[in-house]
Parts: structure tokens; C-alpha cells; sequence
């Protein structure tokens, strides 16, 4: 059975999959990129909002709980979206889990990012136009961690993969996400002046 397109995009990490060496480290940027696009593009839309309608203290509000249902829809969309693509996928190609698979990826590290959200959310242009240690490590601490935790397997991420098809995909990669967020959270003071 063929897959549709669609699958395969979405499998694919919209084609970084695709890129050797280490696909599921290629699959990890290109999510850092997409999330970082999403974190852009919430404050400019809360920003035109409150301009448009003059209401500085109701848009923040509004700014404020639409990005955090953004942030949370993030992972939750990639999963539910990743473990369907990856079914159709797999029954095509026959394949376990396949490297060129990064969805997993995607959520996962979105999962990761978690804890710098709003730090990030908020000084976002002035960390790419300035950026400093600190405004690297906030991103480059949950990505290592999430992909170290994605490698090495820990208990129980290595027994997760064994559920069938789409969701052993996923699985394993969300619990290294969650891995991730907890040890990102603890180093967030490190990382935060």
C-alpha cells in the first residue's frame, strides 16, 4: 500500500529526514527552526493586535494564554499527526523505524523546549541579533539533551519502542523529550541571568 504524500512529508520532517549523516540530528534542526518561526510569529501577531485595538492589558493576556496553548498544541499535533504519517509509512515500506523517520524528533524536542519558552518567546530578535552564552544555551542545552537522551536509551525509552507501528515511533522520542524538560527546568537558573 502506497502512502500519500502528505505521510511522507510529515514522516520525513518535511524532508530532513532525508540528510546524512545523522537524519534524526538534521530532523532536530530543522524542528528547532519551525519552533523558533512559531515563537517569532506569536508576539508580532499579539503586538498587532494590541495596536490595532488599543488594549495593551487584555492583548497580553490573550498573547499569553494563545501561546501557551500554542506551545502545548506543538508536541501534542506532532505526535498525534507523527503517529499517523508514520503508520501509513511503515506499511508501506515495511521498515521498523526507519532514520529517515524524524517526526519523533520534532516532537520530542518541542516537548524539550518547554522550559525556555517564554524566556525565549520574549527576548527572541534580541538573541539573533545579539547572541550572547546564554541566549545560545538556552536552546543548545534542551536540543543536547534531548538528543543525548534519544541516543543512549534509558530506561524506559528503549522498552517503549517495542509498542506497534506509529506509536513505538513516537513514544520513546516524547519520553526523551520529557526527559529532556525535567533537566532543563533544573538548569534553567544556570541558564537564565
Amino acid at each position: 500500500m502506497t502512502a500519500p504524500r502528505w505521510a511522507w512529508w510529515i514522516a520525513t520532517g518535511f524532508g530532513s529526514g532525508r540528510l546524512k549523516p545523522a537524519p534524526g540530528t538534521w530532523g532536530s534542526l530543522a524542528a528547532l527552526v519551525a519552533w523558533l518561526m512559531v515563537v517569532a510569529l506569536g508576539p508580532l501577531r499579539v503586538f498587532s493586535w494590541a495596536m490595532l485595538h488599543r488594549d495593551h492589558s487584555v492583548a497580553i493576556g490573550v498573547g499569553y494564554w494563545s501561546m501557551e496553548a500554542l506551545f502545548l498544541a506543538l508536541p501534542l499535533l506532532a505526535t498525534w499527526v507523527g503517529i499517523r504519517a508514520s503508520n501509513h509509512v511503515l506499511r508501506e515500506t515495511g521498515a521498523k523505524d526507519p532514520s529517515y523517520i524524524v517526526i519523533d524528533e520534532w516532537a520530542g524536542l518541542w516537548i524539550a523546549l518547554w522550559p525556555v519558552r517564554w524566556v525565549v518567546t520574549l527576548n527572541l530578535f534580541r538573541m539573533l541579533g545579539h547572541p550572547t552564552w546564554e541566549s545560545t544555551a538556552l536552546l543548545a542545552v534542551p536540543f543536547a539533551l534531548f538528543r543525548l537522551f534519544d541516543i543512549w536509551k534509558p530506561w524506559p525509552i528503549r522498552q517503549i519502542q517495542s509498542l506497534p507501528e506509529g506509536e513505538g515511533v513516537m513514544a520513546d522520542d516524547v519520553v526523551a523529550g520529557l526527559y529532556a524538560l525535567v533537566l532543563t527546568q533544573a538548569l534553567l537558573p544556570l541558564l537564565t541571568p
